[in-house]
């Protein structure tokens, strides 16, 4: 299946979670054994032969795609969550929203600087959560972060708030 086929598979949900905002619902991509094999590896090649040892998921859609790609790499996988929901001692970092303001932990053992790692999140929107979780990655010293998405709204210029020197990949972009 050709990337640009995932999109007919990618649902649009009008005035979700807000007046005005235009939900892109992947899980009705998802449901597709073979969407979701064709993004997997879609995505896992990107990273091939970087080097990766660690995927952050961002909470919660991010989950999904982090785990299979962590998995594809032969990487480990780190859940990026809201507050209160790490059971060990982390870091945090709030930030801004499309349509609001959240906070966003990781465990402050979850990455070493002998680490390359790739956060990953569903989709690009305005880049305030993945901007809090590239620094909070980025205070533990790792020796090179990437950053993945599968959807970027590039309307929105999400990439304007993310770092300069790093690389930033997005499988499809509306």
């Amino acid at each position: 299946m050709e990337l640009e086929q995932l999109k007919k598979l990618i649902r649009d949900v009008p005035d979700f979670p807000s007046k005005g905002i235009m939900f892109r619902d992947l899980t009705t991509m998802l449901k597709h054994s073979d969407a979701l094999r064709d993004m997997s590896k879609a995505l896992a090649d990107i990273y091939r032969g970087k080097g990766v040892t660690k995927v952050v998921g961002i909470e919660s859609r991010g989950f999904i795609g982090g785990s299979i790609l962590a998995y594809e790499l032969g990487a480990g996988f780190v859940p990026a969550r809201k507050p209160g929901k790490l059971p060990s001692v982390t870091v945090k970092k709030a930030y801004a929203k499309e349509y609001g303001v959240d906070t966003i932990e990781l465990h402050s053992d979850a990455i070493t600087s002998d680490d390359v790692v790739v956060i990953h999140d569903d989709l690009l929107a305005t880049g305030g959560t993945m901007e809090a979780c590239y620094e909070l990655v980025k205070s533990m010293n790792p020796k090179k972060i990437y950053i993945s998405f599968i959807v970027e709204l590039t309307a929105l210029d999400g990439r304007a708030n993310l770092p300069e020197d790093c690389e930033v990949s997005s499988l499809l972009k509306y």
